[in-house]
């Protein structure tokens, strides 16, 4: 495979290429040599993977054709997946974006387990910042990861090898954790669909060994090209875990029967009111502003109306973090090898108490409802993703951890909430800004309410299709070179 076959086939889509595979179109070990290729010629520019487990998604791939052989239906059949390196693939060190290597997990997570258990293949580990803290995808360790888009920007994060990998066609999907916007910053910087389901409805379990997992922020979520891929590997990691930390929340249609359904009209609240008080550019606010006038014109109702977040729940959020942060460098061997900058934020994390944790988890139920009470009456909740479009790199680079706080804000204003309250949420591509970087919109749904969330989104898709939009391939190989 090579040439514009080589690239028309990275960029199918992984229910595409599912199809593909379970057709006999295409061998899953030949979709794996494929991205393979693509993973050896691009990552150079980008430093995307922090592993590559070729040999291993070559017998991974050929398991996969000895059971559909079998008879075996398997929604991602051969489909190769990466996952971020905070999530736990058998036989692999999670780093963390650290250079702490605390040695190979024991088991597959919850949400690795169930997609290899659906065909795909877990082809490498992606980079993020250290411990997920920071929303672009630097570290001392690892280095820069690089948006495909423009080289000189950051990939937004902390999920940003994960973006980067897909945005890019070095694999089709991948995995994300978001316990503040960090699968769906980079998914907006990206020109992806990043979606955050409802809390619980993907088990965050790892491996025995890390079983702790910051309070129930962390969420398990896929980043795709499209609401369909996106959809698709959500219901393919969802289910709960025996003796799981966060309750499974009640059950639900796939998310592929919403792709079906006929979206009914909605009321839509659009805000651009932050959480905590930061600017809000105008190149964020236009595609939002734009997407509302589409939304019009298809039937919805759009108002302008804002939650209200009460300083409490800012404080409630920051307090689960911080423990679950100092609870997750307490596994550590050697926090000597943390950055300077996460030391530091070690020591300040170490002073939030469990008990306060625990009444921040408490006082969510209530938080919630007073923060959601302005806008009860709609459907969905519509923000800008970010504050400002995506940055240069660099961007933290020589701050200390309170000014390095202070510039972060303008990352997670819009994003942070909904991994305390729990609800499902998704940035979607918009298009392509002037300067050639993507733009997105970000959509909240009610609680348990993924199906309007999904359902929405793929309508956008439609009338207004992205999937067709990639990176300038080329010009990231010329700069290789």
């Amino acid at each position: 495979m090579s040439g514009a076959h080589d690239d028309g086939l990275a960029f199918a889509g992984v229910a595409r290429l599912a199809k593909m595979v379970r057709d006999r179109e295409v061998s899953a070990r030949e979709l794996v040599a494929l991205y393979l290729d693509r993973i050896a010629r691009l990552d150079p520019a980008l430093n995307a993977f922090r592993i590559v487990l070729g040999d291993r998604a070559m017998d991974e791939a050929a398991h996969v054709e000895r059971r559909l052989a079998a008879g075996e239906v398997l929604p991602l059949a051969g489909v190769p997946i990466a996952v971020k390196d905070d999530t736990d693939v058998a036989g692999v060190s999670s780093m963390c974006g650290t250079g702490i290597d605390a040695g190979p997990a024991s088991t597959d997570s919850a949400a690795v387990r169930r997609l290899r258990a659906a065909g795909a293949v877990i082809i490498g580990k992606t980079h993020l910042s250290e411990f997920g803290a920071y929303p672009v995808c630097e570290s001392a360790t690892w280095g820069v990861t690089r948006n495909p888009w423009d080289l000189y920007r950051t990939p937004g994060g902390s999920s940003g090898g994960s973006a980067a990998a897909v945005a890019s066609g070095m694999v089709p999907g991948a995995t994300g954790s978001d316990s503040g916007g960090s699968v769906r910053i980079p998914a907006a910087c990206c020109g992806l669909v990043g979606l955050k389901g409802q809390r619980g409805r993907i088990s965050a379990k790892e491996s025995p060994e890390r079983a702790y997992r910051f309070h129930g922020l962390n969420h398990i979520g896929p980043l795709a090209r499209s609401v369909l891929d996106a959809a698709l590997l959500h219901d393919a990691m969802t289910g709960p875990e025996p003796d799981d930390e966060i309750p499974s929340p009640p059950p639900a249609p796939p998310l592929m029967d919403a792709l079906l359904a006929p979206v009914r009209p909605l009321r839509i609240a659009m805000s651009f009111k932050p959480v905590v008080p930061v600017s809000v550019s105008d190149e964020v606010r236009r595609p939002v502003l734009e997407t509302a006038e589409l939304l019009r014109s298809l039937g919805h109702e759009v108002i302008e109306r804002d939650p209200v977040y009460p300083v409490i729940g800012i404080a409630a959020v920051l307090a689960l973090f911080m423990n679950g942060f100092a609870h997750e460098i307490e596994r550590l061997p050697r926090t000597e090898l943390l950055e300077r900058r996460m030391q530091a934020e070690a020591r300040t994390s170490r002073l939030v108490p469990d008990w306060a944790a625990r009444r921040a988890v408490a006082a969510e139920p209530r938080i919630t409802t007073r923060s959601q009470r302005a806008i009860a009456d709609c459907d969905i909740l519509m923000t800008p993703v970010v504050a400002m479009p995506p940055v240069q790199v660099g961007y933290f680079e020589g701050y200390g951890p309170t000014r390095a706080m202070l510039r972060m804000l303008k990352f997670i204003p819009f994003t942070f909430p909904q991994c305390y309250s729990g609800q499902p949420a998704i940035s979607v591509p918009t298009g392509i800004a002037a300067d050639g970087v993507p733009e997105a919109v970000h959509l909240v749904a009610r609680a348990n309410d993924e199906a309007t969330l999904i359902s929405l989104a793929a309508q956008l898709e439609s009338v207004r299709p992205w999937i067709a939009r990639r990176p300038p391939t080329e010009a990231l190989l010329s700069q290789v070179g």
